[in-house]
């Protein structure tokens, strides 16, 4: 089983190390999957509260203010689940993907428990790790070793 270690350093590769074609990466796919892979932390796990070592990031932070931050956040997971979208994923993956990001939303505007939830919920981190499953599928299987 991969883990998400596995998962981001096997898309954190050279480009070269890629099949291309018709369902091969591109230099610009790769570019855009390290783009994501930073937003995506910046959202979810960017810092870790201490003494807990829980990760945390802005959507966790924003989540302070109920509706209005989970709002914004969610305006930036969009923007996620679009760019990954162009990836040519098929329509059950998508519908989760933006289930989580409703859910992420919807629970999150909770006052107080929403917080604890943006905290534990890592939509985004959720979305790109099955949108790196997907393409490693598609790619023809596991990621090579490096």
């Amino acid at each position: 089983m991969n883990t998400t270690r596995d998962r981001r350093r096997a898309f954190t590769l050279s480009p070269d190390a890629a099949p291309y074609g018709a369902d091969g990466l591109t230099h610009d796919d790769f570019e855009r999957l390290e783009r994501l892979r930073r937003v995506a932390r910046l959202m979810d796990t960017r810092w870790r509260i201490p003494i807990l070592r829980v990760p945390v990031g802005l959507d966790g932070i924003a989540s302070v203010v109920p509706v209005v931050g989970d709002t914004v956040t969610a305006v930036v997971s969009v923007w996620i689940l679009r760019e990954a979208v162009r990836f040519g994923l098929p329509r059950p993956l998508i519908l989760r993907m933006v289930t989580n990001v409703g859910a992420d939303w919807l629970f999150g505007s909770i006052p107080v428990v929403g917080t604890v939830f943006d905290v534990l919920f890592k939509a985004n981190k959720i979305n790109l790790n099955l949108l790196h499953a997907h393409l490693e599928e598609r790619l023809g299987g596991r990621p090579p070793d490096p």
